[in-house]
C-alpha cells in the first residue's frame, strides 16, 4: 500500500513539474506569438482597439518590405556573428588548451581575470572602443564590430572549453607524446575531436551573442555603412509612431537563424555545459 501511494506522489510530482515547466515556456513563448501575429497585419490593424488575439486578414507585405529594405543587415549581422565566433575559437582554443595543460603561477589570476572580464558593463567596453577605433579607422566597418563582440565572446568561451579540457583524460595525451607527438599535433588531434561539446556550446553562445548584439552596433556605428540586424529593427521605432508590422516581421526574420542554430546543436549544448560544469 505504501509502494503504491509512493509511486502516485511520483506520478503527481512528476506532473506538477511538467505542468509548470510547460507553463513557463507558454509565457516566454507568448512574445514570439504576438510578433508573428502583429506582423501579419496591416499598420491599422495593430494600432486597432480592442487588439485581436489573430490577424483579421493576414497579410505578408511587412515581410516583403523588411527583405526589400533589410535584407543587407540580416547578411551583414550574419557575417559579423561568423567573423566574431571564429576569431574567439581561434583565440579561446589555443587559450584553454594552456590554461588546461600547463600550471603557470599566474594560471589562477588568470582564470580570475577572465571571470571579471565578463562582469564589465558593456557600455564601458563600448565607449573605450569608440575613441579607439575612431584612430584606427575601424569605425563603421566590418572588422571593428567582430573585434568588439569577441570581447565578450571569448572570456567565456575559455572558462568552458578549459573547465571540459581539464576532465580528458592525462593518459592520452602522455600516450601521444610518448609516440612522437607535438603539443600542436595533441591539441589537433586528440584534444579538439574530445572537446568538440564545448567547443560547440561555446560557439553557439559566440554566434547567439554577437547576433544580438545591440550596444556595440550602436555605439561603433555612425553611418549606415554597416548596420546589423539589431539597429534595423531599431530603426522602425520612431518618437511619434511606430511601424509594428514590420517591426515584428524584422524581429522575427532576426529569431529565425538563432531558433535553427539552437536545435542543430541541442545535443552539442546539452554534452558541453554538462560535462563542463560537473567535471571542471
Amino acid at each position: 500500500m505504501s509502494h503504491r501511494r509512493s509511486h502516485r506522489r511520483r506520478l503527481l510530482v512528476s506532473g506538477l513539474n511538467v505542468a509548470g515547466a510547460l507553463a513557463i515556456v507558454g509565457v516566454m513563448l507568448i512574445p514570439l506569438y504576438w510578433a508573428v501575429v502583429t506582423s501579419l497585419k496591416t499598420l491599422p490593424q495593430s494600432y486597432a482597439t480592442p487588439t485581436s488575439l489573430l490577424p483579421p486578414s493576414p497579410t505578408f507585405s511587412a515581410y516583403s518590405q523588411v527583405l526589400h529594405t533589410q535584407g543587407g543587415s540580416l547578411l551583414t549581422s550574419f557575417i559579423i556573428a561568423i567573423g566574431a565566433t571564429v576569431l574567439s575559437l581561434l583565440i579561446s582554443v589555443p587559450a584553454a588548451y594552456a590554461l588546461a595543460n600547463f600550471r603557470f603561477r599566474v594560471t589562477g589570476l588568470v582564470t580570475l581575470s577572465l571571470l571579471v572580464a565578463q562582469t564589465v558593463p558593456g557600455i564601458v567596453l563600448g565607449t573605450s572602443f569608440f575613441k579607439i577605433f575612431a584612430r584606427i579607422h575601424l569605425l563603421n566597418s566590418y572588422p571593428g564590430l567582430i573585434i568588439a563582440d569577441s570581447t565578450y565572446c571569448v572570456p567565456f568561451a575559455i572558462l568552458v572549453i578549459r573547465a571540459f579540457m581539464i576532465a580528458l583524460p592525462r593518459d592520452l595525451l602522455e600516450a601521444a607524446q610518448v609516440d612522437g607527438a607535438t603539443m600542436l599535433g595533441c591539441l589537433l588531434r586528440i584534444v579538439i575531436p574530445l572537446s568538440r561539446p564545448a567547443i560547440l556550446s561555446a560557439a553557439l553562445f559566440s554566434f547567439l551573442f554577437a547576433w544580438g548584439d545591440f550596444l556595440f552596433a550602436l555605439t561603433l556605428s555612425t553611418s549606415n555603412a554597416v548596420e546589423p540586424m539589431t539597429l534595423s529593427i531599431y530603426s522602425y521605432l520612431g518618437q511619434y509612431t511606430s511601424q509594428w508590422p514590420e517591426l515584428m516581421a524584422a524581429a522575427v526574420f532576426a529569431a529565425i537563424p538563432s531558433a535553427i542554430l539552437l536545435v542543430l546543436v541541442q545535443q552539442g549544448i546539452r554534452g558541453g555545459i554538462a560535462t563542463a560544469g560537473l567535471k571542471g
